[in-house]
């Protein structure tokens, strides 16, 4: 875990610097194309082509579609939006995936997670500040990518128990390569430079093994455990901000931020006090 809260900052990073003066798509396809290499480098000698086996392809491709959106989303935004901020709206996706999971998956919210969800989305408020003279515009644009992000969740959610973490990571890698390819011969620049060429080949380095270890820490250890590791990444991109842009996020953003991760900590932990207490009670016998 500790490791994904290193790897996915350092990805953002290279992305912000690199989306001022490349295509987003050639960026995004240089993530993309980098986690496909590597997840075949890593797994195709284990597994071969079984590696793509899995119990239900429509889902994993919509699934990884639309983490391909939300990619692309989140690299247009960040050459306008300081990465802690990027970062912190980010974190709103479990917000909306808790608010969602009625109407996708049939799942009952309880008061207190609707108060938490709430809660974060005040803190997602003070993090943008609309209506006010401090307001970047531009900060809406994750707000669109955390949705995206949200309705990928959603989905890893029906998957979870059908195929492997390395198969949906393989799916990811590849559909999002697919989709980046496309159009990238009608907006592709040639890196100018060693530096820049580097940048290029270290996103798909953090971002395909960045993932797997966040995916893999899901799968050894409880969420609510993991899951408050996740928002040491607002740490790591602040202090990326700061050392590579410049860029130091003011008050709002580190209340806007306390308030999005103490909600989502506080929801983890309602969830998990559910489940326990699910498996706590008594069955009744059919007669009882």
């Amino acid at each position: 875990m500790m490791a994904a809260a290193v790897l996915i900052p350092l990805l953002n990073a290279s992305a912000k610097y690199l989306a001022v003066t490349y295509p987003v798509l050639e960026v995004a396809w240089a993530r993309y194309a980098g986690h496909f290499i590597y997840m075949l480098l890593f797994f195709l000698p284990q597994r071969g082509i079984r590696i793509l086996a899995c119990s239900r392809p429509a889902l994993q491709l919509l699934r990884s579609t639309l983490l391909c959106i939300s990619t692309v989303i989140f690299v247009t935004g960040l050459p306008y939006v300081p990465l802690a901020t990027a970062s912190a709206i980010s974190f709103t996706g479990p917000f909306i995936v808790t608010a969602l999971a009625p109407l996708v998956l049939g799942e009952r919210v309880g008061p207190k997670r609707w108060a938490a969800v709430a809660i974060g989305f005040v803190g997602a408020l003070v993090v943008v500040r609309p209506g006010t003279a401090g307001m970047n515009t531009a900060a809406l644009l994750f707000f669109g990518s955390a949705f995206f992000s949200a309705m990928y969740q959603l989905l890893t959610r029906k998957l979870a128990a059908h195929d492997s973490a390395e198969t949906s990571i393989t799916y990811i890698a590849l559909a999002g390569f697919v989709l980046t390819t496309i159009p990238l011969p009608f907006v592709w620049k040639t890196p100018v430079s060693w530096h820049d060429a580097l940048l290029f080949f270290g996103l798909g380095l953090f971002g395909g093994f960045g993932h797997y270890f966040l995916v893999r820490a899901y799968e050894i250890a409880p969420a609510p455990f993991v899951s408050p590791f996740n928002y040491l990444q607002l740490i790591g991109a602040a202090l990326l901000g700061f050392v590579v842009f410049g860029q130091l996020p003011d008050v709002f953003v580190w209340c806007g931020a306390a308030i999005i991760a103490g909600s989502g900590i506080a929801m983890l932990y309602v969830e998990r006090r559910g489940r326990t207490a699910a498996k706590a009670a008594p069955r009744l016998s059919p007669g009882e």
